[in-house]
């Protein structure tokens, strides 16, 4: 008796037309228009950047939660956390609570932004009783080495008269003394990951000032100014608590926020694609699947520096599977990926259009394409060819 079908769905995020989970269903939608005894397994995925938190709780049948929290400007925004079915792992995005996008563009400067909110949602999933946290740090609007975080969590950041320094990276130059006497104790009893795939150090050529400033709203100015409050900060901690960063890879992440991670919660930094593998159990449902298939909104020569198509084909090669991956837009440098792990490639548009018309209409292009990839696949299955 011939086996039905089993696929894992593991698509990331369309940006801007569809969620991960909604590609999932929409691949889904198309498949079973063909064969409805086909077996879709869904992983919604990401790589660690932005939707990194709706897909790992997509993917787990955990919670969201909202909640107001001082932005990277000082005001009043609302984020958003997760906490995972196991109910004692939290998700965090950075970019949710300080991320660049809550930042006017004539109102950016890293001398001012601070973290204090991305703390705040730390906090929050203390107070769930979280034993492990994971966050994600892409898309900062600061540079102030994670002293927003600090001083959110009870920890003081003291200048010479003993003052508590205000926001931003501007104030780091002032620092003389870290008072930790009032650091959430819970910290102690939480192991923090960090999603982070850049290798960035915390100052010099590469680091978070000269490298990201500019980005933020940054002149050469400015640079020079957080330059060197980064690197007293990180003398500081050297010498009052004895942990050396700043030539850590990837401290630089986030405008310093790695280096601050690092330190006052003793983090550690993994590549973002594999930490959402990981816990999304993606191995282990590949290895039951007969196809995998996965896709995001655009694919291209950088595909292969660890997004999500990437590493969901690398997984499915350990195990001889094939893949699939489809994206709205598919650029004509992709050769590579073929060595890759990745077996055939399809765009989902289904003729010209705008982007607004591409980005409107992506959960309708995904469902038609896999209903014709299906379809395809049932002729040559009955003519044994499969």
């Amino acid at each position: 008796m011939e086996k039905d079908l089993v696929i894992v769905l593991a698509p990331d995020s369309f940006k801007e037309s569809m969620t991960a989970k909604e590609a999932c269903e929409a691949m889904e939608r198309g498949i079973k228009k063909v064969n409805d005894k086909i077996t879709c397994i869904h992983v919604p995925m990401a790589d660690g950047g932005e939707g990194t938190m709706q897909s790992l709780v997509d993917a787990t049948g955990g919670e969201f939660y909202s909640l107001n929290v001082i932005g990277p400007l000082g005001n009043e925004v609302e984020a958003h956390y997760g906490i995972l079915r196991d109910g004692e792992t939290g998700v965090i995005e950075m970019a949710s609570a300080s991320g660049i996008q809550l930042v006017p563009l004539e109102k950016r400067n890293p001398l001012i932004t601070t973290t204090y909110g991305t703390g705040q949602l730390i906090k929050a999933c203390l107070d769930h009783g979280v034993k492990k946290l994971l966050i994600g740090i892409g898309g900062s609007a600061t540079n102030d080495g994670g002293a927003g975080v600090v001083q959110a969590l009870g920890g003081k950041l003291l200048d010479k008269e003993g003052k508590e320094l205000r926001f931003g990276g501007s104030e780091l130059g002032k620092l003389a003394r870290i008072n930790l006497t009032e650091l959430d104790p819970r910290l102690k009893h939480v192991v923090v990951e960090i999603a982070c795939d850049v290798t960035n150090p915390l100052c010099g050529e590469s680091g978070a000032s000269r490298v990201f400033g500019p980005q933020k709203g940054a002149n050469p100015e400015m640079v020079e100014i957080l330059e060197g409050n980064l690197r007293k900060y990180a003398n500081v901690i050297k010498e009052q608590l004895n942990k050396e960063v700043l030539d850590v890879p990837g401290a630089g992440a986030a405008g310093g926020l790695g280096a601050g991670l690092i330190v006052f919660l003793n983090g550690s930094l993994k590549k973002g694609i594999d930490m959402v593998i990981e816990y999304t159990g993606l191995e282990e449902k590949i290895k039951v699947a007969d196809m995998v298939w996965t896709g995001e909104g655009s694919i291209d020569f950088q595909t292969q520096y660890g997004k999500t198509p990437y590493g969901v084909a690398t997984v499915a090669k350990k195990y001889n599977k094939p893949v699939i991956a489809l994206a709205g837009r598919v650029s004509g440098d992709i050769d590579i990926l073929y060595e890759k792990g990745i077996d055939s490639l399809f765009s989902i548009l289904q003729g010209a259009s705008s982007l607004d018309e591409a980005l409107a209409n992506g959960k309708e292009n995904l469902e038609k394409t896999a209903e014709s990839i299906i379809r395809f696949y049932e002729v040559i299955k009955v003519k044994n060819l499969v």
